[in-house]
C-alpha cells in the first residue's frame, strides 16, 4: 500500500490535509480528509458571562466574524427570553447580507476563480491570485470592488469591518444613519452589474469542465437549509428543513431549539473536526450537505426576482435537486445576487431607520440556542448558563462540520477518477484540493493564504519511503 499526502490543501480558511493510499496497481484504495487544527473555544468559553460569547465566538473566524456574532447574539436572545426590536432585526439581517456578499466575493474571485480562469492544470506558481491578476485584470478588480462593497456595508454599520461590538445581545448597539444608508444605495447598482455580469461569463465557461462536473461529488446526499414560512431561501431567521436525496422533504419546521433532536455528532479519529448527521438514519448513513448548494436544493425560492431568474436558469440546466459538488460555485453566484437585492429591499422599508433596535434584559433562561444560515451552510450556538449568567457548557456546529462527510467522501471519488498513482501530476492532486475548495470550508478562519503553493505532495512506499514528490 503507498500513500500519498496533501498537506496542505491551499486556498481554504485554515489548515487541512488529504492522505490517499494506493493498491499495488497505483489504484485508489482510500482516502481520508483530516483538519489539523484543535480551537477550543467550546472550552475556554466556560465561565465567561453570556453576553460576552458573541465577541468571544467571533474571534473564532477572520473572514465570517458576523456569522459568528449574530448566531451567538441569537443564542443570548433566547438566555434573555426577548425578541429584538424590529429595526433592530432588520439592521442584523442588512449586516448579515453584506457579510453574505463579501464572503461569496473572496470564495468565487480569489480562492476558486484561479481554477477557473487559468485551468487546474496550469503552473501551480501561476496559479493563484497573482496570476488572475496578471491573466484577467478586470475579473481580479471585479472581486476586489464586490468584496470591499460588503466589507464597506459592514463598516458603515459597525464601524469596524472585522469582530465588531455592534451586533449585541437584544439587537444592535446603535440605529443605521441616513447618510450611510444613501451611501450603500449608491453603490448598489455597480456591484449589482458586477455580479450580474460574473454569473453571465460563468456560464459562458461552464462547458469547460465537463469531466469535473461528473466528478466532483456527485454522490447524492440529503441537504440541509433553513427557510422561511413560504419555503423561500432565509438567511437569518428560518427554520431547518432536510430534503433527501430526491428531493423529497424528511424533515421541516425545525426551531433552533430541537436541532439536537436531529443533528447528531460523531467524533473521528483522525480528524479535529467532528462529523455531525443526521439522526434518524444514524452515523455514518445520515450524511447531508449544507451551504449554496444544498441551500438551492431545500428552498422553493429565493424569493428576490434577479436571483429568482437565475435560480430558475440553474434547474432548468441541471435539474430540480443539484449533486455535483462543482456547482458551488454557481450557487455561490446566484447567492451573491440575492444578497445584494435583499439590501436594496431592506433599506427601501423606512422602519430601519428607527432608533430602537435593542432590547434589555437579564438571565430568564438557562439555555439558548441561535441558527442562522453563515455563507458556508448552517450555524449553530447552543449555551447553558447558571442563574448569574455565566456560561455552563457550549457547543458550535458550523457549516464545515456539517459537510464534513461529505467533503470526505467527494474527495475519495474525485482522486479514485483523477489519479493514477503511477505517474503522479500536480494538476490530477489539485482537483482532489479543488473540490475541497468548492465547499469553501473554514477550518479555523484566523489562518489565510494568498493562494501561492505551499505545499509539498509526497508518495510513499510501504515502509514510509518518498517514492516521487512534488512541490
Amino acid at each position: 500500500m503507498k500513500k500519498i499526502t496533501i498537506d496542505h490543501v491551499t486556498r481554504i480558511e485554515g489548515h487541512a490535509k488529504i492522505d490517499i493510499y494506493l493498491d499495488d496497481q497505483g489504484r485508489v484504495a482510500d482516502t481520508h480528509f483530516h483538519v489539523t487544527q484543535v480551537r477550543g473555544f467550546e472550552k475556554f468559553t466556560e465561565g465567561r458571562p453570556f453576553y460576552e460569547m458573541p465577541s468571544i465566538t467571533a474571534r473564532i473566524c477572520g473572514i465570517c466574524p458576523v456569522s459568528h456574532l449574530l448566531a451567538s447574539a441569537k443564542a443570548c436572545d433566547a438566555i434573555m427570553a426577548v425578541e429584538p426590536p424590529p429595526a433592530g432585526v432588520k439592521l442584523r439581517e442588512l449586516i448579515h447580507c453584506a457579510q453574505f456578499v463579501q464572503s461569496h466575493a473572496l470564495s468565487f474571485f480569489h480562492l476558486s476563480a484561479p481554477d477557473l480562469l487559468l485551468g487546474f492544470d496550469s503552473d501551480p506558481a501561476h496559479r493563484n491570485i497573482f496570476g488572475l491578476i496578471e491573466e484577467s485584470p478586470e475579473m481580479a478588480k471585479a472581486g476586489v470592488a464586490l468584496r470591499r462593497f460588503g466589507q464597506e456595508i459592514i463598516e458603515g454599520l459597525a464601524k469596524e469591518r472585522i469582530h465588531n461590538s455592534w451586533i449585541v445581545p437584544g439587537g444592535v448597539n446603535a440605529p443605521l444613519a441616513p447618510e450611510v444608508r444613501d451611501r450603500i444605495l449608491a453603490g448598489l447598482p455597480e456591484a449589482r452589474a458586477i455580479a450580474e455580469r460574473t454569473i453571465a461569463f460563468y456560464k459562458t465557461v461552464l462547458d469547460r469542465f465537463t469531466e469535473e462536473i461528473e466528478n466532483f461529488g456527485t454522490d447524492p446526499t440529503m441537504c440541509a437549509g433553513l427557510v422561511n414560512r413560504a419555503g423561500g431561501l432565509e438567511w437569518y431567521d428560518g427554520q431547518l428543513k432536510f430534503k433527501d436525496a430526491g428531493g423529497g422533504t424528511i424533515a421541516a419546521d425545525i426551531p433552533a431549539a430541537d436541532y439536537a433532536q436531529y443533528i447528531g455528532e460523531a467524533a473521528l479519529r483522525d480528524s479535529y473536526l467532528k462529523a455531525p448527521y443526521f439522526k434518524p438514519q444514524g452515523y455514518p448513513a445520515g450524511i447531508y450537505r449544507v451551504g449554496p448548494l444544498a441551500r438551492l436544493n431545500v428552498a422553493e425560492q429565493t424569493g428576490t426576482p434577479v436571483a429568482d431568474r437565475e435560480l430558475a436558469e440553474y434547474r432548468q440546466r441541471f435539474g430540480p435537486v443539484v449533486h455535483s459538488s462543482f456547482h458551488y460555485h454557481y450557487a455561490r453566484l446566484i447567492e451573491l445576487l440575492h444578497g445584494l437585492e435583499k439590501i436594496e429591499r431592506l433599506l427601501a422599508d423606512p422602519a430601519i431607520l428607527d432608533t430602537h433596535v435593542r432590547a434589555h434584559a437579564a438571565v430568564n433562561r438557562l439555555e439558548g440556542v441561535g441558527m442562522i444560515e453563515a455563507p458556508r451552510g448552517v450555524l449553530i450556538h447552543h449555551y447553558k448558563v447558571d442563574e448569574s449568567g455565566a456560561i455552563k457548557w457550549a457547543n458550535l456546529i458550523v457549516a464545515t462540520g456539517h459537510n464534513n462527510l461529505a467533503i470526505n467522501h467527494s474527495v475519495g471519488q474525485v482522486a479514485r477518477h483523477f489519479i493514477d498513482g503511477n505517474q503522479m501530476k500536480e494538476g490530477m492532486l489539485n482537483r482532489v484540493s479543488a473540490v475541497v475548495r468548492a465547499y469553501d470550508p473554514c477550518l479555523s478562519c484566523s489562518t489565510h493564504a494568498d493562494g501561492t503553493l505551499a505545499l509539498e505532495i509526497r508518495l510513499k512506499g510501504p515502509g514510509g519511503e518518498v517514492l516521487d514528490s512534488i512541490g
